[in-house]
């Protein structure tokens, strides 16, 4: 079994969406969290799980928008992140690859954004890209008081930065990019991440793996993702899936003691 712990349901086009949770029940993906990014889709992906079983939503301010987000957008992930189906304050954190928001703007909206997630007892889904130092500065700030901490998803950071979020027990959510032959650096990084710290994610529909490049992506090829784990770990797939499954679940679904 298979939980699909980071797409963007709303953004897929070549399909419907009814054609694609027929193939995720078949590829034996029980749950699919769709996640909020910005102040223009906050309420669709509630929609979506809300008209769905099987899809979670998240809610959270993507550090591209930041310079967008408002009191209200503050408050909307406040106030649903006392419904069941809402799983984690993200995706969250900064971005200094695009700069498409200035960076104190950023850094402002992560920590106002982790103090929700710490008041709320949520995890995050953390974005980290070309900004590792200031990522680990405010993760210090905040980890000791999200007990249920989260995943940095897509992670394409260094091993120094792999090493300190694990080290403060979050999750490291992998996708198609492991499948790539120029992604060594991230392939290095899933030989290292113990199996027990690490999530399944297809971030769809963006990052298609390896062999469906060209394709946009969709949740259902997450097996390809789980497959190319056990391969750079030279472990049984059978074994890491369950452990994984777990993984996902004690992340967004219910308390731990981390």
């Amino acid at each position: 079994m298979f939980i699909e712990t980071h797409c963007h349901l709303d953004y897929l086009k070549a399909e419907p969406l009814e054609e694609i949770l027929l193939k995720v029940a078949s590829a034996n993906i029980q749950k699919v969290i769709t996640i909020g990014v910005s102040p223009d889709n906050l309420d669709g992906v509630m929609k979506l799980s809300s008209d769905h079983e099987k899809i979670y939503f998240t809610q959270g301010i993507h550090p591209h928008d930041a310079k967008e987000a408002t009191e209200l957008e503050f408050n909307k992930i406040s106030e649903r992140a006392k419904l069941s189906k809402m799983v984690a304050v993200g995706e969250i954190g900064l971005d200094y690859h695009y700069n498409n928001s200035p960076a104190d703007i950023q850094k402002k909206v992560f920590e106002k954004q982790l103090q929700l997630a710490c008041d709320n007892d949520l995890p995050v889904v953390i974005h980290t890209r070309d900004a590792d130092d200031d990522t680990r500065d405010i993760l210090k700030n905040f980890s000791p008081y999200l007990k249920r901490r989260g995943v940095v998803h897509s992670f394409t950071s260094s091993k120094e930065l792999a090493e300190f979020v694990l080290g403060e027990g979050f999750y490291l959510g992998f996708n198609g990019i492991i499948t790539f032959k120029k992604a060594e650096n991230v392939q290095e990084i899933v030989k290292i991440a113990p199996i027990e710290q690490i999530l399944f994610e297809t971030d769809s529909p963006f990052l298609t793996p390896v062999p469906h490049r060209g394709k946009e992506n969709a949740p259902y090829y997450l097996p390809f993702v789980a497959q190319k784990v056990a391969d750079l770990k030279n472990d049984e797939l059978e074994r890491i899936i369950p452990i994984v499954y777990q993984n996902s679940l004690n992340c967004f679904f219910k308390l731990t003691n981390a």
